[in-house]
């Protein structure tokens, strides 16, 4: 696999053409965030305002997201945010799977070049294509998973919780868990 620098990384996937969502995509929607966060979240993919705006979760589940991160005093930038496919499914669809293991070395790609010590797959999407595709988010989520280096956990999706208020409190303990981690990351780091 071809490893690139950022720029290259950029200029790759703007003139991807590789799917058919290169097709229909107003703005790639690569990244947000810190390039060199201990933290990295990996999303589904772009929505209609992400789309426009060209980057990932601004949308009602992004605004979500951010409340969520800022009540556990997670800092912007203590993390890096990036989706499993780069351009919007049609009608925000679910990314089938040719079109998620056609962009997968892109995110590979981000992967090593960010290094985070914790990667957060946002929603059963992310954790089909990096966990395990026979995976269930409901069995799993909130579980940590340590694989070559990095500490991985599946969480639900902030969309979900705007179509059901209940997962709530488990999205909030999972993120507990998260910022406890992260913590003990940044401890070691600085002394």
């Amino acid at each position: 696999m071809i490893m690139y620098n950022w720029e290259e990384l950029i200029m790759e996937c703007t003139n991807c053409k590789k799917c058919i969502l290169g097709d229909t995509r107003k703005n790639i929607v690569i990244e947000k965030g810190n390039r060199n966060a201990s933290l990295m979240f990996i999303g589904e993919g772009p929505g209609e305002q992400e789309d426009i705006q060209g980057t990932p979760f601004v949308g009602r589940a992004g605004k979500l997201f951010d409340l969520l991160l800022e009540a556990l005093r997670i800092k912007e930038d203590q993390y890096y945010v990036t989706n499993i496919v780069k351009c919007r499914p049609p009608r925000n669809r679910v990314p089938n799977d040719d079109e998620a293991r056609t962009c997968l070395p892109y995110l590979r790609n981000q992967v090593f070049l960010v290094k985070p010590k914790i990667i957060v797959c946002l929603g059963a999407t992310a954790m089909r294509h990096i966990i395990d595709k026979d995976a269930r988010i409901t069995k799993i989520r909130g579980n940590w998973i340590e694989r070559k280096g990095y500490w991985i956990m599946p969480v639900f999706h902030p969309a979900a919780l705007l179509r059901d208020e209940s997962k709530k409190v488990l999205m909030w303990e999972d993120f507990k868990k998260v910022k406890q981690r992260l913590d003990i990351i940044c401890q070691n780091q600085n002394s």
